[in-house]
């Protein structure tokens, strides 16, 4: 089996656990329009204010000034996604997850934030939820995106349907939910590709949501720092119980973000 079929399969387990745990966890209600709303109930803690723009920008690879357009239109036009706090603008692990999807739509597939806009407005209208860039599975044919309601294939980001398309399934493929419901969240250390291993996580449940050593507490900022006075990587990885490989993917993270002032 080679990695993309791997992948494949890993995705639609992944994909089938969390249209589970969502749909376990959703209250219906009724739209404006009449139509019958699912709302899905999240951890509160995975919205409180808790990343600046900055950071997430260097988090997700992405230039600030985009992810400001993101998140504010520039006063020219809506948010695609609407931070937790405007003033300052503070993000929550959701925004986050949110800003990582938008990420891989216009890095992975190319898709154009128009298409992106009308689809968020059409979910928005006859599907209405919290979050939909993560609540929501997409597909995309590169060009526009699509979900699938009651086994019909929609096209959300135009007013008319085109189906029996060649799809690509649209996934977080750096998020995972364990079987508690609970999001982990995986970002790449040097760049969106398949061999890039899932090292470093962010979760709102451990320390305080900041970057760890997957799979542990151990905070890469007190590695790097630690490295940086001159203490060895075998050392670390001894004394944490962590193979040295673990230890230099936290200091090359650490590295790429921005310095305090």
């Amino acid at each position: 089996m080679n990695w993309l079929e791997d992948t494949n399969v890993r995705n639609a387990l992944w994909l089938k656990h969390r249209s589970d745990s969502i749909d376990g966890d959703r209250e219906s209600g009724r739209s404006p329009h009449g139509v019958v709303a699912m709302t899905t109930k999240y951890n509160g803690l995975y919205e409180e204010p808790a990343y600046g723009v900055p950071e997430v920008a260097v988090y997700l690879k992405v230039p600030y000034t985009t992810l400001r357009y993101w998140l504010t239109g520039f006063g020219k036009l809506p948010p695609i996604i609407e931070p937790v706090d405007c003033a300052p603008i503070r993000l929550s692990f959701l925004n986050l997850l949110e800003c990582h999807a938008l990420a891989g739509m216009r890095k992975i597939y190319n898709l154009r934030l128009p298409k992106v806009r009308s689809a968020l407005r059409k979910i928005g209208k006859d599907f209405p939820q919290p979050h939909p860039l993560i609540s929501e599975v997409f597909k995309t044919d590169r060009k526009d995106l699509f979900i699938e309601r009651m086994g019909r294939t929609i096209n959300v980001s135009q007013h008319r349907d085109q189906l029996s398309l060649d799809f690509f399934r649209m996934h977080l493929e750096r998020v995972e939910i364990d079987p508690k419901g609970l999001f982990r969240f995986f970002p790449f250390v040097v760049g969106p590709r398949a061999s890039e291993p899932k090292t470093i996580e962010i979760n709102p449940m451990i320390g305080f949501g900041k970057p760890v050593i997957a799979g542990t507490a151990i905070s890469t900022a007190i590695i790097a720092s630690r490295f940086n006075a001159r203490e060895s990587v075998t050392e670390l990885a001894e004394e944490y119980g962590c193979i040295p490989q673990q230890i230099e993917e936290a200091i090359r993270w650490e590295r790429a973000l921005p310095v305090a002032a």
